[in-house]
């Protein structure tokens, strides 16, 4: 393979090192705290809590119990602790019963039980067990708007941790005054422990202030019952100094950055040399791409900050303010305006993916770019500023033949984008 003739296969080299970085098999293992003098029980939430589960029962000494929940097609089989799949990023029935069944497990533990919580990306919607007052249906129709109108991952999750029963600190608040040990793979800007799953067993610094400021910001008009809780404020989330987390620790067990050091490490072994432009990227799909396509430019044309060969990398989690009817998540979305701001410039590939294998709701992980993508899509019928304009990525990285499909991969670091600069020929 040489990147004149084929860089496509590099590029899956680099997500494919992103995704073993943060794989938790690998990465569970080192963590784990010693067994407990009492009772150890295993709890979680997330796209990688049943593999995250697996890994602690091949490598726990003594007995123990739990449960986890994670999305719809994610799960691994466990023979101690319980898996239960849930939808996600829409909360069902299936999430809440689990959530509600995870409180009532750490509830009534002493200071000689353990409870390890696993925690990853997805959490926030798995744990789907509404306050008091709230229903399911009122929750799901809040989400949908939340999704769509552009808000940060940030932002919603503020919104989230003052309807739940569960997050914003209120796992460890049912927990205290067991041991909680709190073990995290990060899928969040900045590795925020408060907005990872929505902090379920963290202090939560935000307030129901907070989260009306979000509605307002956005004019998202909430269902009434809803409305009404966040105007109330009657029963605030823990914060911090709150003591029912003296007994408590979180821990960063895979993060973004270090899915894009496995990925730089890989491109200087292919005599690549990579440029990590950050880890926690936020903003619109598409104007994240009009930057990126500026810096892949200058690299080529003016060898700044570094010469081609050379690929860009970055991750974060972009949003998408959906307008059109179209089919396609962030990812797609990011590469499709990519594609309309190279205009077909010769010597760039990229490649963007979710690290959890699934990009939004669709199957497929993300996509291939291509300097040919938008004259091929053009010969099939599909203008690419047309499908950019329906939200409608999916449909033309499809008609290409382009999309990345991986499956679940039972990790998620959020994420990840590769765009390869190579001199023109």
């Amino acid at each position: 393979m040489t990147l004149a003739t084929d860089p496509v296969p590099l590029l899956r080299d680099l997500f494919d090192a992103a995704l073993r970085a943060a794989d938790p098999a690998t990465v569970v293992p080192r963590f784990l705290p010693p067994a407990p003098r009492g009772r150890t029980v295993v709890v979680g939430a997330g796209k990688a809590a049943a593999s995250m589960a697996r890994a602690v029962e091949d490598h726990w000494p003594g007995p123990l119990e739990g449960l986890v929940v994670t999305r719809y097609g994610h799960g691994v089989p466990c023979s101690r602790i319980r898996v239960v799949e849930a939808s996600h990023p829409m909360p069902d029935e299936a999430g809440t019963r689990a959530a509600a069944e995870i409180l009532d497990m750490v509830r009534g533990l002493g200071p000689d039980d353990l409870v390890l919580c696993l925690v990853s990306g997805g959490g926030s919607a798995l744990l789907g067990l509404p306050a008091g007052g709230i229903t399911l249906a009122d929750k799901r129709a809040l989400t949908s708007d939340l999704l769509r109108s552009g808000a940060t991952i940030g932002e919603i999750n503020t919104v989230r941790k003052h309807l739940s029963a569960i997050k914003g600190g209120r796992l460890a608040q049912a927990a205290a005054p067991a041991r909680l040990v709190a073990l995290a793979i990060s899928d969040v800007p900045n590795d925020d422990p408060a907005v990872i799953a929505s902090g379920p067993t963290v202090p939560d610094p935000t307030t129901y202030a907070d989260a009306r400021a979000v509605l307002a910001k956005y004019g998202i008009s909430p269902p009434a019952a809803i409305a009404a809780r966040l105007d109330a404020a009657a029963d605030e989330t823990p914060k911090p100094g709150d003591a029912v987390f003296a007994n408590t620790s979180f821990t960063l067990i895979a993060t973004p950055q270090m899915a894009l050091d496995a990925a730089a490490e890989r491109a200087r072994a292919a005599g690549i040399t990579p440029i990590v432009l950050g880890d926690a990227i936020e903003g619109e799909a598409r104007d994240v791409a009009l930057v990126h396509a500026a810096i892949a430019r200058q690299v080529q044309r003016r060898g700044q900050p570094l010469p081609a060969p050379a690929v860009l990398l970055s991750g974060g989690e972009t949003t998408v303010t959906v307008r059109g009817k179209g089919r396609g998540g962030r990812n797609v979305e990011f590469l499709l305006a990519l594609a309309v701001a190279l205009e077909g410039q010769p010597g760039i590939h990229a490649l963007a993916g979710d690290t959890d294998g699934i990009d939004g709701t669709e199957d497929n992980a993300g996509a291939i770019l291509r300097p040919d993508s938008v004259a091929r899509a053009r010969a099939a019928g599909v203008e690419a500023r047309a499908a950019l304009g329906n939200n409608d990525g999916y449909g033309f990285f499809s008609t290409l033949g382009d999309l990345v499909r991986t499956g679940p991969t039972l990790t998620n670091v959020n994420d990840f984008r590769a765009i390869l600069v190579v001199p023109p020929s």
